[in-house]
């Protein structure tokens, strides 16, 4: 299986590769931003004899999609999955945000993976391997915190396109799935703690006491998900949106946010 992951060089994405590896994956296309890291990752991943490729491709430019369906074409020939795991994650209220911010959460986390999947499918039907496709969403999607507002709404809207083009594919053979990860732990986490939330070195030490598991997602738990939604072993799974979290949605009274934190001064 030849699969693209969209945001692959670290984080969750590095964990799903890590995990298809295990499943003897075929290939691997990893893109990302981070030139530096994602050839040293490709080049390790290739060294343990699975081949992989990196793609440097940002989701802000209109042409990335093609930029990396051009690279797959040129070094693989076909694709049989996708996993759109990049996305923009920065905090803003209603009161605090700007268009500017907005449309970047809109353009990395739904205009992207929507283009993509748009040029990964077209191949999939021109090869006639039929496919699976995987997208990262998130918990908040289903309605979210009051500081993340136009990233709740861009994930929201990500459930939206899973089920669409789950529905619209499907003759295709192409299934399309999304998992939904409640609060995890990477790195990119970490930074975003320390620098948008202020919060301290030992953060996570304190987080996870508050938690039903006492701990965080971990990557490796939603990367299996992942696995097994692109596999064939998911059967006909598809058009369904999956919460690995540790809660159940609609139950209990989740808290209601003070005008504090609903309102940026």
């Amino acid at each position: 299986m030849i699969t693209i992951i969209n945001g692959g060089t670290q984080g969750l994405g590095e964990a799903v590769a890590r995990r298809l590896i295990a499943d003897e994956a075929a290939g691997l296309v990893l893109t990302g931003r981070s030139a530096e890291r994602g050839r040293a990752l490709a080049d390790e991943l290739t060294g343990g004899g699975t081949p992989t490729i990196f793609v440097e491709a940002d989701m802000m430019d209109s042409d990335a999609p093609a930029k990396v369906m051009s690279a797959t074409a040129e070094r693989f020939g076909e694709v049989h999955g996708v996993v759109n795991v990049a996305a923009q994650t920065s905090r803003a209220t209603l009161f605090a945000d700007t268009p500017d911010h907005f449309d970047r959460h809109m353009t990395v986390n739904v205009k992207g993976p929507y283009f993509l999947i748009q040029a990964a499918a077209r191949m999939m039907v021109e090869t006639g391997t039929g496919g699976s496709i995987v997208n990262i969403g998130s918990t908040s999607s289903h309605g979210g915190q009051p500081k993340l507002t136009s990233y709740c709404m861009s994930k929201g809207a990500l459930s939206i396109m899973t089920r669409n083009l789950a529905y619209g594919l499907m003759r295709h053979n192409i299934r399309v799935n999304q998992v939904n990860p409640g609060w995890m732990e990477t790195e990119s986490e970490h930074r975003t703690q320390m620098t948008e939330d202020g919060a301290p070195e030992n953060w996570l030490e304190l987080a996870a006491p508050s938690r039903p598991y006492r701990r965080l997602v971990q990557p490796w738990e939603v990367a299996n998900m992942v696995a097994f939604c692109l596999s064939p072993d998911s059967g006909l799974l598809s058009g369904n949106i999956i919460d690995v979290d540790q809660s159940v949605l609609g139950a209990g009274d989740p808290p209601i946010p003070t005008p504090d934190e609903t309102v940026a001064l």
